[in-house]
Protein backbone atom coordinates (compact mmCIF):
# COMPACT_ATOMS: atom_id res chain seq x y z
CA UNK A 1 0.00 0.00 0.00
CA UNK A 2 1.08 3.58 -0.58
CA UNK A 3 2.51 5.40 2.43
CA UNK A 4 2.04 9.06 3.17
CA UNK A 5 0.13 10.00 0.04
CA UNK A 6 1.44 13.57 0.25
CA UNK A 7 1.22 13.90 -3.53
CA UNK A 8 -2.10 12.11 -3.87
CA UNK A 9 -5.56 13.40 -4.66
CA UNK A 10 -7.39 14.54 -1.56
CA UNK A 11 -11.17 14.02 -1.35
CA UNK A 12 -12.82 17.29 -2.29
CA UNK A 13 -16.56 17.88 -2.38
CA UNK A 14 -18.40 19.53 -5.21
CA UNK A 15 -18.22 22.80 -3.32
CA UNK A 16 -14.45 22.68 -3.21
CA UNK A 17 -14.23 21.62 0.43
CA UNK A 18 -11.59 19.23 1.72
CA UNK A 19 -13.37 16.15 3.04
CA UNK A 20 -12.11 14.69 6.34
CA UNK A 21 -13.55 11.62 8.09
CA UNK A 22 -13.90 11.50 11.89
CA UNK A 23 -14.74 9.26 14.82
CA UNK A 24 -14.29 9.30 18.60
CA UNK A 25 -13.38 7.01 21.47
CA UNK A 26 -13.90 7.30 25.20
CA UNK A 27 -17.37 8.80 25.44
CA UNK A 28 -18.89 8.33 28.91
CA UNK A 29 -21.62 10.92 28.66
CA UNK A 30 -21.35 13.53 31.42
CA UNK A 31 -19.61 11.20 33.87
CA UNK A 32 -16.10 12.43 33.19
CA UNK A 33 -14.51 11.75 36.59
CA UNK A 34 -16.04 8.38 37.40
CA UNK A 35 -16.59 6.71 34.04
CA UNK A 36 -14.81 3.88 32.31
CA UNK A 37 -12.15 6.02 30.64
CA UNK A 38 -10.03 9.01 31.64
CA UNK A 39 -9.24 10.19 28.10
CA UNK A 40 -11.47 11.21 25.20
CA UNK A 41 -10.02 11.05 21.68
CA UNK A 42 -11.43 12.51 18.46
CA UNK A 43 -9.57 11.30 15.37
CA UNK A 44 -9.72 12.55 11.80
CA UNK A 45 -8.41 11.08 8.54
CA UNK A 46 -7.81 12.79 5.20
CA UNK A 47 -7.66 10.12 2.50
CA UNK A 48 -9.50 9.17 -0.69
CA UNK A 49 -12.13 6.50 -0.09
CA UNK A 50 -10.36 4.02 -2.35
CA UNK A 51 -7.06 4.39 -0.51
CA UNK A 52 -8.74 4.04 2.87
CA UNK A 53 -10.54 0.90 1.73
CA UNK A 54 -7.23 -0.60 0.64
CA UNK A 55 -5.65 0.17 4.02
CA UNK A 56 -8.58 -1.40 5.88
CA UNK A 57 -8.24 -4.53 3.72
CA UNK A 58 -4.54 -4.69 4.47
CA UNK A 59 -5.19 -4.42 8.21
CA UNK A 60 -7.63 -7.33 7.93
CA UNK A 61 -5.13 -9.34 5.89
CA UNK A 62 -2.39 -8.74 8.45
CA UNK A 63 -4.53 -9.53 11.52
CA UNK A 64 -6.69 -12.28 10.03
CA UNK A 65 -9.35 -12.21 12.72
CA UNK A 66 -12.74 -13.78 11.88
CA UNK A 67 -14.51 -10.74 13.39
CA UNK A 68 -16.95 -9.10 11.01
CA UNK A 69 -16.09 -5.61 12.24
CA UNK A 70 -12.60 -4.67 13.35
CA UNK A 71 -12.03 -2.22 16.19
CA UNK A 72 -8.99 -0.62 17.78
CA UNK A 73 -8.67 -3.41 20.34
CA UNK A 74 -7.71 -5.80 17.54
CA UNK A 75 -4.63 -3.70 16.82
CA UNK A 76 -3.86 -3.14 20.51
CA UNK A 77 -3.40 -6.83 21.24
CA UNK A 78 0.24 -7.70 21.87
CA UNK A 79 0.23 -10.38 19.20
CA UNK A 80 -0.67 -7.70 16.62
CA UNK A 81 1.86 -5.12 17.78
CA UNK A 82 3.66 -5.26 14.41
CA UNK A 83 0.43 -4.23 12.67
CA UNK A 84 -0.07 -1.35 15.11
CA UNK A 85 3.48 -0.13 14.57
CA UNK A 86 3.04 -0.38 10.80
CA UNK A 87 -0.18 1.65 10.94
CA UNK A 88 1.34 4.51 12.95
CA UNK A 89 4.85 4.48 11.48
CA UNK A 90 6.23 7.41 9.43
CA UNK A 91 6.14 5.11 6.40
CA UNK A 92 2.66 3.83 7.26
CA UNK A 93 -0.64 4.42 5.47
CA UNK A 94 -2.03 7.30 7.55
CA UNK A 95 1.07 9.24 8.58
CA UNK A 96 0.71 12.89 7.55
CA UNK A 97 -2.98 12.33 6.77
CA UNK A 98 -4.48 11.83 10.22
CA UNK A 99 -4.74 13.74 13.49
CA UNK A 100 -6.21 13.10 16.93
CA UNK A 101 -7.55 15.65 19.39
CA UNK A 102 -7.05 14.42 22.96
CA UNK A 103 -8.99 15.52 26.03
CA UNK A 104 -7.87 14.62 29.55
CA UNK A 105 -11.29 14.32 31.15
CA UNK A 106 -10.45 15.38 34.69
CA UNK A 107 -8.74 18.51 33.44
CA UNK A 108 -11.65 19.19 31.09
CA UNK A 109 -13.97 19.24 34.13
CA UNK A 110 -11.74 21.70 36.01
CA UNK A 111 -11.35 23.84 32.89
CA UNK A 112 -15.11 24.02 32.39
CA UNK A 113 -15.90 24.68 36.07
CA UNK A 114 -13.35 27.48 36.40
CA UNK A 115 -14.41 28.94 33.07
CA UNK A 116 -18.08 28.94 34.09
CA UNK A 117 -17.61 30.41 37.56
CA UNK A 118 -14.67 32.75 37.04
CA UNK A 119 -14.76 33.48 33.32
CA UNK A 120 -11.05 32.70 33.35
CA UNK A 121 -10.25 29.27 31.95
CA UNK A 122 -6.55 30.13 32.18
CA UNK A 123 -6.68 29.76 35.96
CA UNK A 124 -7.74 26.13 35.58
CA UNK A 125 -4.32 24.83 34.58
CA UNK A 126 -2.55 26.11 37.70
CA UNK A 127 -5.31 24.79 39.96
CA UNK A 128 -5.32 21.41 38.24
CA UNK A 129 -1.58 20.90 38.43
CA UNK A 130 -1.47 22.02 42.05
CA UNK A 131 -4.36 19.72 42.87
CA UNK A 132 -2.71 16.65 41.50
CA UNK A 133 0.47 17.41 43.44
CA UNK A 134 -0.34 19.21 46.64
CA UNK A 135 -3.84 18.95 48.05
CA UNK A 136 -3.87 15.27 48.93
CA UNK A 137 -5.50 12.42 47.03
CA UNK A 138 -8.83 12.37 48.85
CA UNK A 139 -9.62 16.14 48.90
CA UNK A 140 -8.63 16.46 45.26
CA UNK A 141 -10.66 13.45 44.14
CA UNK A 142 -13.69 14.81 46.00
CA UNK A 143 -13.25 18.21 44.35
CA UNK A 144 -13.14 16.65 40.88
CA UNK A 145 -16.27 14.60 41.55
CA UNK A 146 -18.08 17.63 42.99
CA UNK A 147 -17.14 19.80 40.01
CA UNK A 148 -18.45 17.09 37.69
CA UNK A 149 -21.73 16.92 39.63
CA UNK A 150 -22.12 20.69 39.61
CA UNK A 151 -21.82 20.90 35.84
CA UNK A 152 -23.73 17.84 34.69
CA UNK A 153 -27.31 18.25 33.54
CA UNK A 154 -28.69 15.19 35.31
CA UNK A 155 -29.23 15.42 39.07
CA UNK A 156 -30.51 12.40 41.00
CA UNK A 157 -30.49 14.02 44.46
CA UNK A 158 -31.75 17.20 46.10
CA UNK A 159 -31.88 20.20 43.80
CA UNK A 160 -29.20 22.13 45.70
CA UNK A 161 -26.89 19.22 46.47
CA UNK A 162 -24.58 19.71 43.43
CA UNK A 163 -23.96 23.32 44.51
CA UNK A 164 -23.58 22.45 48.21
CA UNK A 165 -21.22 19.59 47.41
CA UNK A 166 -19.03 21.70 45.17
CA UNK A 167 -18.55 24.48 47.71
CA UNK A 168 -17.86 21.96 50.48
CA UNK A 169 -15.08 20.61 48.28
CA UNK A 170 -13.72 24.11 47.64
CA UNK A 171 -13.63 24.78 51.38
CA UNK A 172 -11.79 21.52 51.94
CA UNK A 173 -9.12 22.51 49.40
CA UNK A 174 -8.73 25.90 51.04
CA UNK A 175 -8.09 24.16 54.35
CA UNK A 176 -5.63 21.70 52.82
CA UNK A 177 -1.90 22.34 52.75
CA UNK A 178 -1.85 23.48 49.14
CA UNK A 179 0.36 25.97 47.33
CA UNK A 180 -0.17 29.67 47.97
CA UNK A 181 -0.14 30.52 44.25
CA UNK A 182 -3.58 28.95 43.72
CA UNK A 183 -5.08 30.38 46.91
CA UNK A 184 -6.42 33.33 44.91
CA UNK A 185 -8.23 31.03 42.49
CA UNK A 186 -9.81 29.09 45.36
CA UNK A 187 -10.87 32.31 47.06
CA UNK A 188 -12.58 33.47 43.88
CA UNK A 189 -14.29 30.10 43.46
CA UNK A 190 -15.55 30.25 47.05
CA UNK A 191 -17.17 33.61 46.27
CA UNK A 192 -18.84 32.38 43.07
CA UNK A 193 -21.87 30.74 44.72
CA UNK A 194 -24.39 33.05 42.99
CA UNK A 195 -23.09 32.01 39.56
CA UNK A 196 -23.32 28.34 40.48
CA UNK A 197 -26.88 28.80 41.76
CA UNK A 198 -27.82 30.61 38.57
CA UNK A 199 -26.35 27.83 36.41
CA UNK A 200 -28.28 25.10 38.24
CA UNK A 201 -31.47 27.18 38.10
CA UNK A 202 -31.17 27.42 34.32
CA UNK A 203 -30.95 23.64 34.10
CA UNK A 204 -34.36 23.37 35.76
CA UNK A 205 -35.85 24.99 32.66
CA UNK A 206 -34.61 22.07 30.57
CA UNK A 207 -31.34 20.62 29.29
CA UNK A 208 -29.19 23.06 27.33
CA UNK A 209 -28.55 22.55 23.64
CA UNK A 210 -24.80 22.33 24.32
CA UNK A 211 -24.00 20.50 27.58
CA UNK A 212 -20.99 22.05 29.30
CA UNK A 213 -19.44 18.65 29.95
CA UNK A 214 -19.75 17.12 26.49
CA UNK A 215 -16.29 16.91 24.88
CA UNK A 216 -17.45 15.81 21.42
CA UNK A 217 -18.89 19.10 20.17
CA UNK A 218 -15.86 21.32 20.90
CA UNK A 219 -13.59 18.54 19.63
CA UNK A 220 -15.36 18.61 16.26
CA UNK A 221 -14.92 22.39 16.04
CA UNK A 222 -11.25 21.95 16.88
CA UNK A 223 -10.88 19.28 14.20
CA UNK A 224 -12.37 21.58 11.58
CA UNK A 225 -10.02 24.36 12.70
CA UNK A 226 -6.99 22.08 12.50
CA UNK A 227 -7.62 20.90 8.93
CA UNK A 228 -8.70 24.29 7.60
CA UNK A 229 -5.75 26.16 9.13
CA UNK A 230 -3.84 26.10 5.85
CA UNK A 231 -6.62 28.00 4.08
CA UNK A 232 -8.63 25.06 2.70
CA UNK A 233 -12.27 24.91 3.81
CA UNK A 234 -13.23 21.55 5.26
CA UNK A 235 -16.29 19.32 5.24
CA UNK A 236 -16.40 16.64 7.95
CA UNK A 237 -17.78 13.13 7.50
CA UNK A 238 -18.58 11.72 10.94
CA UNK A 239 -19.76 8.45 12.40
CA UNK A 240 -23.39 8.68 13.52
CA UNK A 241 -23.85 9.90 17.10
CA UNK A 242 -27.05 10.57 19.04
CA UNK A 243 -25.44 13.78 20.28
CA UNK A 244 -25.17 15.14 16.73
CA UNK A 245 -28.72 16.38 16.26
CA UNK A 246 -29.45 18.90 13.48
CA UNK A 247 -29.56 21.70 16.06
CA UNK A 248 -26.13 20.81 17.44
CA UNK A 249 -24.65 20.41 13.99
CA UNK A 250 -25.93 23.92 13.26
CA UNK A 251 -24.21 25.11 16.47
CA UNK A 252 -20.95 23.50 15.36
CA UNK A 253 -21.15 25.31 12.04
CA UNK A 254 -21.96 28.68 13.58
CA UNK A 255 -19.25 28.33 16.24
CA UNK A 256 -16.67 27.36 13.64
CA UNK A 257 -17.56 30.22 11.34
CA UNK A 258 -17.44 32.75 14.21
CA UNK A 259 -13.93 31.50 14.95
CA UNK A 260 -12.90 32.08 11.33
CA UNK A 261 -12.82 28.37 10.50
CA UNK A 262 -13.50 27.39 6.90
CA UNK A 263 -16.31 24.96 7.69
CA UNK A 264 -18.38 23.49 4.87
CA UNK A 265 -20.66 21.24 6.87
CA UNK A 266 -20.88 17.89 8.62
CA UNK A 267 -22.29 14.70 7.10
CA UNK A 268 -23.20 11.69 9.24
CA UNK A 269 -22.52 8.15 7.99
CA UNK A 270 -22.38 4.66 9.43
CA UNK A 271 -18.76 3.78 10.10
CA UNK A 272 -19.09 0.39 8.42
CA UNK A 273 -20.03 2.11 5.17
CA UNK A 274 -17.03 4.45 4.99
CA UNK A 275 -13.49 3.03 5.30
CA UNK A 276 -12.12 6.48 6.13
CA UNK A 277 -14.32 6.59 9.23
CA UNK A 278 -13.16 3.06 10.09
CA UNK A 279 -9.55 4.26 10.03
CA UNK A 280 -10.52 7.24 12.21
CA UNK A 281 -12.21 4.78 14.59
CA UNK A 282 -8.99 2.74 14.78
CA UNK A 283 -6.87 5.82 15.44
CA UNK A 284 -9.25 7.23 18.07
CA UNK A 285 -9.31 3.99 20.04
CA UNK A 286 -5.55 3.49 19.77
CA UNK A 287 -4.81 7.08 20.78
CA UNK A 288 -7.19 6.96 23.74
CA UNK A 289 -5.54 3.80 25.11
CA UNK A 290 -1.94 4.93 24.54
CA UNK A 291 -2.61 8.40 25.96
CA UNK A 292 -4.35 6.93 29.01
CA UNK A 293 -1.42 4.59 29.61
CA UNK A 294 0.97 7.55 29.45
CA UNK A 295 -1.23 9.61 31.76
CA UNK A 296 -1.17 6.83 34.35
CA UNK A 297 2.56 6.25 34.21
CA UNK A 298 2.49 2.97 32.32
CA UNK A 299 3.14 4.23 28.81
CA UNK A 300 5.10 2.30 26.20
CA UNK A 301 7.83 4.72 25.02
CA UNK A 302 7.99 3.26 21.51
CA UNK A 303 4.24 3.44 20.92
CA UNK A 304 3.95 6.89 22.50
CA UNK A 305 6.66 8.12 20.12
CA UNK A 306 4.70 6.72 17.17
CA UNK A 307 1.49 8.42 18.36
CA UNK A 308 3.07 11.79 19.01
CA UNK A 309 3.06 13.08 15.39
CA UNK A 310 -0.71 12.58 15.23
CA UNK A 311 -1.58 14.56 18.38
CA UNK A 312 -3.30 17.91 17.88
CA UNK A 313 -1.26 20.62 19.68
CA UNK A 314 -4.58 22.19 20.71
CA UNK A 315 -5.58 19.11 22.71
CA UNK A 316 -7.10 19.78 26.15
CA UNK A 317 -4.52 18.28 28.47
CA UNK A 318 -3.50 19.32 31.97
CA UNK A 319 -0.99 16.74 33.16
CA UNK A 320 2.46 18.19 32.59
CA UNK A 321 4.55 15.01 32.71
CA UNK A 322 2.54 13.01 30.18
CA UNK A 323 2.06 15.97 27.83
CA UNK A 324 5.83 16.39 27.66
CA UNK A 325 5.99 13.10 25.75
CA UNK A 326 2.55 13.09 24.08
CA UNK A 327 2.25 16.67 22.90
CA UNK A 328 3.74 18.68 20.11
CA UNK A 329 4.15 22.36 19.46
CA UNK A 330 2.86 23.69 16.13
CA UNK A 331 6.33 24.34 14.73
CA UNK A 332 7.55 20.76 15.17
CA UNK A 333 8.14 18.65 12.10
CA UNK A 334 5.02 16.87 10.97
CA UNK A 335 2.63 19.27 12.68
CA UNK A 336 -0.26 20.69 10.67
CA UNK A 337 0.09 24.30 9.59
CA UNK A 338 -1.84 26.42 12.08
Amino acid sequence: MAGNGEDGEWPVTGGGFLEVACDESGSDGENLTGGNTDVFAHASVRLPVESAAGHVREIRDRIRSPAEEYKANHLLREKHRAVLEWLLAPTGPIHGNARVHLIEKAYFVVDRAVGLLLGDAGAALGLYRAGRRDFGEEPWREFLAAANQLLRVRNDGAAQEPVEGFFRAVRALRCADGRADVAGTLKLLAAARPLADSYRARLLDGPPLIPVLNPLLPAIVNTAALWSAGGQSVCLVHDRQNMLTPERVAWIGETARRAGVGFGGLRLVHSRLDPRVQLADFLAGIARKLASDELNGRGDPALTALLRPYVDPASVWGDERSWAVLGRTPDQEGSPVR
